[in-house]
């Protein structure tokens, strides 16, 4: 996708895309240990625990886990009965990673004297170690990794960009790098990782967690928030339903709200006389107001929702 890669973008600035991302991610994100570390080898001990478990079960285990082997000549050193023994306590999933990571351990100390190796290619030369785990550890290691490239990140590429959803063969891992700023993998990576473990769920959060790439996303312009992971189409199925929805809950927090008002909070490209303005907005609550479950009215010359019917008094 170099030189396609600009146009699986549907014309946006890649810039613009980077910096709300980035900026999205460092007003406030999930808090894990490993992303207050540059160690490589606690980021390799985190990468492989996580394979299989929740990222939330991992911390007392991967904190338990450094406790008792703080370096890799540490863990070399150990009995690999006990390491396994800590990991089936933990329930980390296969025994086996449990012993390629004593392996790998092993190997730093005596193959590269306590050094890791920096480059991704380097890394997968470590017992257990794959291209991902590689990538992700010479990333937020060493910063100079490529784009991490998992489901959660194919799930955000595929709903944002219209192109990547029509294409016979999506390329991800190219569209994923002309995506990530140049020496900026360690943030990146984080980034688009927790967009997609936080926001773009298979139960998408896109108001909820203020999704920075609503404004351009086209799964949130349509509605259908189907992706790789997701075959069939979630509980909200089309932009109709979806925005019913978002209408039902803003005004559920509120009294009321003047039409424009409520438009913007349930539509990031809500302009009042645009294809989704306030015509588009009036039949949705009309809808609605035939169901009994909001009313239009006006107030200071203005037009106005809340919920709830229209009183017969």
């Amino acid at each position: 996708m170099t030189g396609e890669s600009e146009s699986c973008f549907d014309g946006v600035d890649v810039g613009v895309l980077r910096d709300a991302l980035t900026s999205w991610y460092r007003e406030g994100h999930r808090e894990f240990p490993w992303r207050e570390t540059t160690d490589p080898y606690e980021i390799l001990v985190s990468e492989v625990m996580s394979q299989q478990t929740q990222l939330g079960r991992v911390v007392d285990a991967w904190e338990a886990f450094l406790a008792h082997w703080p370096t890799a000549e540490a863990l070399a050193a150990a009995d690999r009965a006990d390491v396994v023994a800590f990991w089936s306590s933990h329930s980390l999933g296969y025994n086996n990673r449990a012993k390629y990571l004593h392996e790998a351990a092993t190997q730093i100390t005596t193959e590269y004297g306590g050094e890791f190796p920096r480059e991704p290619d380097e890394l997968t030369d470590l017992m257990g170690v794959g291209p991902y785990t590689a990538n992700a550890v010479a990333s937020f290691a060493f910063n100079n990794g490529d784009a991490v490239v998992d489901t959660n990140v194919k799930r955000v590429l595929y709903r944002v960009f219209e192109a990547v959803r029509t294409a016979d063969d999506p390329d991800y891992e190219t569209g994923a790098n002309a995506l990530m700023p140049a020496g900026e993998s360690r943030i990146w990576n984080n980034a688009i990782m927790e967009l997609g473990g936080v926001a773009c769920q298979k139960n998408p959060q896109c108001d909820e967690t203020e999704c920075p790439w609503r404004e351009w996303c086209h799964a949130y312009k349509t509605g259908d928030f189907t992706a790789p992971d997701i075959p069939t189409q979630p509980a909200f199925d089309g932009s109709r339903r979806q925005f019913r929805g978002r209408i039902v809950r803003v005004l559920s927090a509120h009294d009321e709200l003047p039409l424009d008002t409520l438009g913007h909070r349930i539509r990031v490209d809500y302009t009042p006389d645009g294809e989704h303005g306030r015509e588009w907005l009036l039949d949705l609550l009309s809808d609605l107001s035939g169901e009994g479950l909001v009313q239009v009215g006006e107030e200071n010359d203005e037009q106005v929702a809340r919920l709830g019917t229209v009183s017969d008094d």
